[in-house]
């Protein structure tokens, strides 16, 4: 009696853990450019305070960029995705180490920032045609 009470009566499988749509590599660009915007603000100005602040909301900022990052790896691609783009693993992984203490963190590097976006314009690239099939 209990197995039948608890047994599923239906099984279900879905693409995302959510219905697709809710899934985007723009939230992890948009803390991206600000992240580069900041870099860029921050050069050539000695103000301690202003520094210190824009420090702040550039670690922010590149932690949001991991964790939008991870939820795209961990939630929205799937083994067909990485079947059919086996560069994926690659590029989730080098574009959260950018994101990290030995990349946008870690230092006020507008390089290392735009480096970052052209690793999200990849990942939003292979996104889009995941979308579209």
């Amino acid at each position: 009696m209990f197995r039948r009470l608890f047994a599923p009566t239906i099984e279900v499988s879905a693409h995302c853990d959510l219905p697709c749509g809710v899934y985007d590599p723009a939230q992890a660009r948009i803390e991206a450019q600000s992240v580069l915007e900041i870099c860029k603000k921050v050069e050539g100005n000695d103000d301690p305070d202003f520094r210190t602040r824009a420090i702040i909301i550039k670690e922010q900022r590149s932690e949001l960029v991991k964790h939008h990052l991870w939820v795209l790896w961990t939630d929205y691609f799937k083994p067909p995705h990485f079947e059919k783009y086996p560069e994926l693993h690659t590029l989730v992984n080098e574009a959260t180490k950018l994101a990290g203490a030995s990349g946008t963190k870690g230092a006020l590097d507008a390089g290392k920032a735009q480096e970052l976006l052209d690793k999200i314009d990849e990942i939003d690239r292979i996104f889009k045609e995941t979308k579209q099939g």
